[in-house]
């Protein structure tokens, strides 16, 4: 490729691994980029109009089949029913947990099998996958043409609070557009990597806040000597500049409506939002735009003068949102204010004075507005594909997951295996036992979640190992958990004795609803004294129930040979166990399991001296 058509010609071998390109990608709600390696620097590729920005959006068309970026939003205006646009916060999500507010698209979202989401548009029906994956061909096209060679390997970026389902989706959406996903990576961290490459400071501890348009992320990370490690994470994937086009695009409507004194029709709502994230973007740079929209409807044209103002009255409860997100990744972090270097922006939507006001307010800073918002994350993923290839040698990179895992125990309780904020990858498990006798199986509820209780977090999957049945305590069942860089979670469960084992892969992409991840978070803190004692009460419920059964077998074991008195002592404790457990005393319960287990000694030593005897007698001893 020469220089005729304005790009520049390289060489396939700038990121390589086995002769094989790796790229870096920014699969982003509002728009997409893609990059490579060049003489040790990432770049950008442009598309064949120059833009390194492709809009991820897909418009059908019956007798071309897709049409992608630039020339599919311009559908948008005169057919907003046959074009995908925000199809990333559908990814991996379950319909039953879709709200109103990400319903309000001008095409129509249904309920597939398995209550998975389908889209549809005009005569089209796809998943919100296979609408990525038309994003990623197109950005696959354009690195092909650019390096003049086939691309196969790939980096794509993902919101740090995406889920395992989620992240799943947005491999299969890399599958179906031929690409081999060999790492997703969170955005604010791709953000990080792009900041920290090349600066002077060995050391540097920040804060990353990546608003874009459809999700929101923030992320305290550390940089020291070339090692970038991801202390805390926090966000909602369901948060970012759709929200705020379309806070902006009802108020318009609602005074084109008066105006007209008509309901709009959808292709001039569709006319309208596009206009209005004109006019938001505007407003980033002036402190006025006018808004217009000539004919409208029969001769009917609307214009309007839109201030600064007006838009940061609309847009503030959807940036206040993103407040209680920033403080709690710093108070995960154990970082103070004053350890923090800087703050970094990212994402379109930091271009608002607003947000930069809001992000200094918090931290007390003045942002790091150094790297461009669109390009940066692109530009980490960029740099993480360099990373893999060789072509980058001098980063190391630790990411962290952002919600605890574990597995449910006996009495509903749930056990963490591993923690949230742990950098990943990470392999960690425990040893569990059969609670009740003649047990054959265990079955394994794998959990997701910041709750003391099992059933107020989330099950993500299970899978049961049988064993030989035995007493209880008899069994001894291996779980381990595996996360690996991309954050995917693998589970392991195996019988010690027979070593039989069964693997589960968390692959189902409706795991779990990205709203209620916000909420977990929320609740794990507002619920943290009921939850603990909650947890105190089934644990200790749990070994008043093991005590209150063996006292009394004790008794019938011992029957004849223990007096009347004591016997009755044990009665009337057992009795005032059972009416503690009806109150759900906590202190009355622990109080009479310390008289229970005072009282039982004698018990259990005369047992104990009786299987010994019986254990010397086989033996000939006695």
């Amino acid at each position: 490729m020469g220089e005729a058509d304005g790009r520049k010609d390289i060489s396939c071998r700038t990121a390589i691994v086995n002769d094989e390109v790796i790229i870096g990608i920014d699969l982003g709600t509002t728009n997409s980029a893609v990059g490579v390696i060049d003489s040790g620097f990432p770049v950008l590729i442009p598309d064949s109009h120059g833009d390194k920005l492709t809009p991820s959006v897909v418009a059908f068309k019956k007798d071309s089949g897709f049409i992608v970026g630039k020339d599919a939003v311009r559908m948008m205006s005169h057919k907003p029913d046959e074009v995908f646009y925000s199809s990333k916060r559908y990814m991996g999500r379950r319909f039953g947990d879709l709200t109103g507010d990400v319903l309000a698209v001008s095409y129509q979202v249904g309920r597939g099998d398995g209550d998975t989401v389908i889209l549809k548009a005009g005569s089209k029906q796809m998943l919100p996958e296979e609408v990525a994956a038309q994003v990623l061909l197109k950005l696959k096209s354009d690195a092909e043409v650019y390096l003049g060679c086939d691309v196969g390997r790939s980096v794509i970026t993902v919101p740090a609070y995406f889920n395992d389902g989620q992240r799943q989706a947005t491999i299969r959406a890399g599958e179906l557009a031929g690409l081999k996903v060999e790492r997703v990576i969170n955005e604010p961290t791709a953000a990080a990597l792009a900041y920290g490459l090349n600066r002077e400071k060995d050391e540097l501890k920040g804060i990353v806040y990546d608003l874009g348009g459809g999700t929101f992320d923030v992320s305290v990370l550390e940089l020291n000597k070339g090692v970038f490690e991801v202390l805390a994470t926090h966000g909602n994937t369901q948060l970012g500049g759709d929200d705020i086009d379309g806070a902006l695009s009802d108020w318009i409507q609602s005074q084109v409506e008066d105006s007209m004194g008509d309901q709009l029709l959808s292709e001039e709502s569709a006319q309208i939002r596009l206009e209005a994230e004109r006019v938001k973007c505007e407003l980033s740079v002036s402190d006025v735009s006018m808004l217009s929209l000539p004919f409208l409807r029969n001769g009917f044209s609307f214009e309007k003068e839109i201030t600064r103002g007006d838009l940061e009255r609309l847009a503030r409860p959807v940036i206040e949102k993103t407040k209680q997100h920033c403080l709690r990744a710093l108070q995960d972090s154990k970082l103070k204010l004053d350890q923090l270097d800087k703050a970094i922006l990212v994402g379109g939507q930091t271009r608002m004075p607003l947000i930069q006001a809001l992000v200094g307010d918090i931290f007390g800073l003045v942002p790091d507005t150094s790297i461009h918002p669109d390009e940066a994350v692109a530009l980490g993923a960029t740099i993480q594909a360099g990373m893999l290839s060789g072509a980058i040698s001098d980063i190391t990179l630790l990411d962290v997951t952002p919600l605890s895992l574990g597995v449910e125990t006996f009495g509903g309780l749930m056990n963490v295996i591993i923690p949230r904020n742990s950098t990943i990858p990470i392999k960690a498990g425990e040893l569990f036992t059969n609670a009740v006798d003649a047990q054959s199986s265990m079955a394994i509820k794998v959990l997701q979640g910041e709750r003391e209780l099992a059933n107020d977090n989330w099950c993500i999957g299970g899978l049961e190992i049988p064993f030989k049945p035995g007493p209880r305590g008899s069994a001894k069942v291996g779980v381990q958990f595996e996360i690996d860089a991309d954050g995917v979670l693998q589970v392991l469960a195996r019988d010690v004795e027979s070593n039989k084992e069964e693997v589960l892969r968390i692959n189902s992409a409706v795991d779990v609803s990205n709203e209620e991840v916000e909420r977990m978070v929320s609740e794990s803190v507002d619920y943290a004294f009921e939850d603990m004692n909650e947890r105190r009460w089934i644990e200790t419920n749990m070994k008043a129930e093991r005590q209150m059964k063996a006292a009394m077998t004790a008794l019938k074991m011992l029957k004849g040979e223990v007096e009347e008195t004591c016997a009755k002592e044990l009665e009337l404790i057992l009795g005032q166990l059972k009416q503690a457990q009806k109150e759900k005393n906590l202190t009355k319960l622990k109080q009479q399991l310390r008289e229970l287990d005072e009282k039982t000694r004698p018990l259990a030593e005369k047992l104990m001296d009786r299987a010994l005897e019986a254990a010397l007698t086989k033996k000939g001893v006695l």
